[in-house]
């Protein structure tokens, strides 16, 4: 369930919301190939499958940065800001890697909204959103992302 938001105050209330978890999402060797292809990462842990098949995971394994940026994708899944003159990713505070995430495995994103704060007419808000892999007990990746967002003026 995607939930909708409509202004500052209603960021601002939202504070501590558990924003649920997307569906599940699997991870294809392609999709590793096209993220080497964009950032020049081929490191024969994502992209040599038979070299990787001896390695220490015994097959590939997504780029720890893929795995982050899959929170571009989930979050607007999770959550729409509506009513908006600008909208902004203004970064990350925290970003862990606690699991690898092998080819082939399903992930989704588990979000949670961390802090909403007033930041002059804007509101700054850092959402944490897991990329949980199915089966798994620890997550491929844990980010927590800052918006800034600052909505059209209230029309009387």
């Amino acid at each position: 369930m995607t939930h909708v938001f409509t202004s500052a105050q209603a960021l601002l209330d939202a504070q501590g919301m558990d924003l649920g978890c997307t569906e599940w999402l699997t991870i294809s060797q392609e999709r590793i190939n096209l993220f080497a292809e964009a950032t020049g990462d081929h490191q024969w842990i994502h992209v040599d499958p038979e070299r990787a098949a001896s390695g220490p995971f015994g097959t590939c394994i997504a780029h720890g940065y893929l795995t982050q940026a899959l929170a571009n994708l989930f979050l607007p899944q999770l959550m729409r800001v509506d009513n908006l003159a600008m909208g902004v990713n203004y970064g990350c505070d925290r970003v862990r890697f606690p699991a690898p995430v092998p080819v082939g495995s399903r992930v989704r994103g588990r979000a949670e909204v961390l802090r909403s704060e007033a930041v002059g007419t804007a509101v700054q808000q850092v959402v944490r959103v897991s990329v949980e892999i199915e089966g798994q007990g620890r997550p491929g990746c844990v980010v927590d992302t800052i918006s800034r967002y600052t909505f059209n003026p209230v029309s009387e």
